[in-house]
């Protein structure tokens, strides 16, 4: 049970767990509190060897030893208990409630794949879609407060989630990702970048991104990949541009024989690095499952939420407690001060 609702004088209050409990604000009083007993242990041994000593002569009969001699002590107790109670209290216990809010300024964020046929080449393994849908994955996984939407294509371009927070929902799309999702063939890079710019058209984040994605070059759509990425640019959105896979004879399926069919690659380097200089931001290859990481993990680290934090700190003193236990050993003490239970020699 939490100490803190306790009245001031149940035991409660001098429990290990309640003081470690508490932030102090002047712990050396603690110091000074855990010192007091010595001091007086101390200034009882000096006054032993000071102070005057009266001859009387009794009989060993009369020489009885009784516990109740050990009450002339108890004023001395109560003393130290209430100095030791005063640096506890001018050590200020405190109980901190903390409350933190935090919000962002989010990016949002459009991810264009390519789904054509040629994504299904093995020089990524197990392919290059497979591979990307991979990275993609991990990097929805490190983003917080962003918005995300996703956009396929390959011989037309598909609009499969717009922006949007439900990051479960989200990754779920892309795991159901497939070469059938577009029927028309081909690779048409920009009309994909023209999808991408009409999800971000009303767009009021701080900051607006598109990663597309494509291992070819644009031969299909019936809008320029240059002057789709001139749009975007001009509604404000950065465009990172990734060229997947090897140029040159690449894997492709196998043979009869189970061996792998070697086909001629080749990919327009130009195009997506133009589009990439056009929307003020990079242009990447990635030709192994390793260098594709490698590049989701810079853009991850180039765009980032801008995070706020407000804290409210609502701190309770709880000095009083100790300063009322002290004033009341006190108080006993100057009650038993003028009594038989003091030694009046030592007075």
């Amino acid at each position: 049970m939490d100490s803190s609702f306790n009245p001031w004088y149940y035991l409660d209050w001098f429990g290990y767990a309640t003081f470690k409990g508490f932030t102090w604000e002047l712990p050396g009083f603690l110091y000074a509190a855990a010192a007091i007993p010595v001091l007086f242990l101390v200034r009882w041994l000096i006054r032993q060897k000071l102070n005057q000593k009266l001859p009387v002569a009794v009989t060993e009969k009369e020489l009885k030893s009784s516990a109740l001699n050990l009450v002339r002590f108890v004023p001395e107790l109560f003393v130290m208990l209430a100095l030791m109670l005063v640096m506890v209290a001018l050590a200020r216990p405190q109980k901190n409630n903390e409350k933190v809010e935090e919000w962002t300024e989010g990016i949002d964020i459009m991810l264009g794949l390519d789904i054509s046929k040629s994504m299904d080449i093995q020089d990524f393994q197990p392919n290059r879609l497979e591979a990307a849908k991979q990275v993609a994955l991990d990097f929805i996984d490190g983003r917080k407060h962003d918005r995300i939407g996703l956009v396929v294509f390959s011989g037309d371009a598909y609009s499969v989630s717009p922006l949007t927070t439900d990051y479960k929902l989200l990754k779920t799309y892309i795991s159901e990702i497939s070469f059938d999702m577009i029927e028309a063939k081909g690779t048409a890079i920009g009309s994909a970048m023209a999808v991408i710019t009409n999800r971000m058209r009303e767009s009021e984040a701080k900051s607006k991104v598109c990663i597309l994605l494509s291992d070819g070059e644009n031969n299909a759509g019936n809008i320029d990949p240059i002057t789709a990425a001139e749009l975007g640019a001009a509604y404000g959105v950065t465009i990172y541009t990734i060229i997947i896979g090897k140029e040159g004879r690449v894997p492709f399926g196998t043979d009869f024989f189970g061996r792998p069919n070697m086909i001629e690659n080749t990919v327009d380097i130009t195009t997506m690095k133009r589009m990439a200089e056009i929307g003020n931001g990079e242009f990447f290859r990635a030709t192994d499952n390793q260098a594709l990481e490698n590049v989701f993990a810079r853009i991850d680290q180039y765009e980032k939420a801008e995070i706020k934090q407000t804290r409210f700190r609502d701190t309770t003193d709880y000095y009083f407690i100790y300063l009322t236990w002290a004033m009341v050993f006190f108080l006993l003490w100057l009650g038993l001060k003028s009594t038989f239970v003091t030694n009046v020699l030592q007075d």
